[in-house]
């Protein structure tokens, strides 16, 4: 549809304008009547444009979660004080300071003064807020709990920016380590093995496998580190677009739970913010496949969300939820019992709600506990590189003194 920009007087006999989207003039100004502004001047104009990063760098460029939990909250609490919704929303138009979040709540104004629900104005802001928050913003208009919506959809949000980072805290430490071993294999192969090499090439004599290989690559590392370092760089880049796809994005999300110690805490935090959102989703009113639909989006795992969607096709045909999230191969067993208690008492939320609080306890205490369940492995693998090393390395020392001891 077209937009037009108006000019009017709201009540108070104040100028105001705007675009809107309409189908043409005379619709346009029936939406300023029934909004309560009588208009001046309407025309036609091009769709208005979204600023861009700028100067602004990342808050300018992208609307945080922080933002729209915040939004939630401060929405609660002005609808909960009497504020009427588009003074209110005016309001934290006017206090943010994100431009690209502003300007999105300057287009929830509009698109209230054109006639849209609040809901379908959420939901016109892609970029901004998901289709799950838009259905719960539904649901609160539908049933006439919409402060209360407000308030529910803050906690579920602070939950989930929780969760988010017990996530990335679980994978800093073994990416940490990762990266130190391989900057020190880097360190190693082009400083300290070339000063060996000198000193083995000068005493003429015939090395062992192990010796040779390491010299091999240590003169190709330091020969050919352009090329390596190109490849690098590619790998990067191509592993990066892999993920963009939805193939890719699936197979990666799925290695990421595989990952030793660190991939059972992705996977319980996971399930955690599934679980959250479910609950969230049933105890507002949302039917249950509808829920299951829009709970899929949000876990941030494509993986955990295809099982998920299993798990809706299965209740559409009539299986149980208990029964679907039997064969996702997702679920403990004790959260297969808590599921099956939630259903034959008629109060699944509230038992997905304590299936999150478990798998939440058990993400912190694992986090309490990873460089415990890590430094074994660490333990292995440097000790498995240390050998290598000194294997290569002292082996052509220990033949040289062994053979000059027998001269003697």
């Amino acid at each position: 549809m077209p937009y037009f920009a108006y000019k009017g007087r709201n009540a108070a006999g104040e100028l105001v304008s705007g675009v809107l989207e309409s189908a043409d003039s005379t619709a346009v100004a029936t939406q300023l009547f029934a909004s309560g502004v009588t208009p001046v001047e309407i025309g036609t104009t091009s769709a208005p444009r979204k600023p861009g990063p700028g100067w602004f760098g990342a808050i300018g460029g992208k609307v945080d979660p922080t933002e729209v939990m915040l939004f939630s909250r401060q929405m609660h609490a002005l609808l909960k004080a009497g504020v009427p919704i588009m003074r209110a929303l005016g309001g934290l138009q006017d206090s943010s300071v994100n431009p690209v979040f502003k300007d999105a709540i300057r287009q929830v104004r509009e698109g209230l003064d054109g006639g849209h629900d609040l809901s379908a104005s959420l939901g016109r802001q892609k970029g901004v807020f998901n289709p799950f928050y838009v259905a719960m913003i539904y649901v609160g208009e539908t049933t006439g709990r919409l402060e209360e919506i407000f308030l529910r959809l803050f906690h579920h949000l602070e939950f989930q920016a929780f969760m988010r980072t017990q996530v990335k805290s679980a994978l800093r430490y073994p990416i940490f380590v990762m990266v130190a071993m391989a900057l020190a294999l880097i360190v190693i192969n082009i400083f300290v093995i070339p000063a060996f090499a000198k000193v083995y090439r000068g005493f003429g004599a015939k090395l062992p496998l192990i010796t040779q290989w390491l010299i091999a690559f240590s003169d190709f590392m330091v020969n050919s580190w352009p090329v390596l370092l190109a490849i690098l760089v590619g790998s990067i880049l191509a592993f990066r677009a892999w993920v963009r796809t939805p193939v890719g994005r699936h197979s990666w999300d799925r290695f990421k739970l595989r990952i030793p110690v660190a991939g059972k805490i992705v996977l319980k935090a996971t399930i955690a913010r599934f679980a959250r959102s479910f609950a969230l989703a049933v105890r507002s009113g949302v039917p249950i496949v509808q829920g299951l639909s829009l709970t899929a989006q949000t876990v941030e795992n494509a993986w955990v969300s295809g099982q998920i969607e299993r798990m809706r096709e299965g209740v559409e045909r009539g299986e149980s939820v208990l029964r679907t999230a039997a064969h996702s191969d997702v679920f403990t067993p004790v959260a297969l019992q808590m599921v099956m208690v939630g259903e034959e008492s008629g109060s699944l939320d509230d038992m997905m709600d304590e299936v999150a609080d478990m798998y939440q306890r058990e993400v912190e205490y694992e986090l309490k506990t990873l460089s415990a369940q890590i430094e074994p492995i660490l333990i292995v693998c440097l000790g498995v590189l240390v050998l290598i090393l000194a294997l290569g390395v002292f082996l052509p020392i220990w033949d040289l003194g062994t053979a000059a001891f027998k001269k003697q």
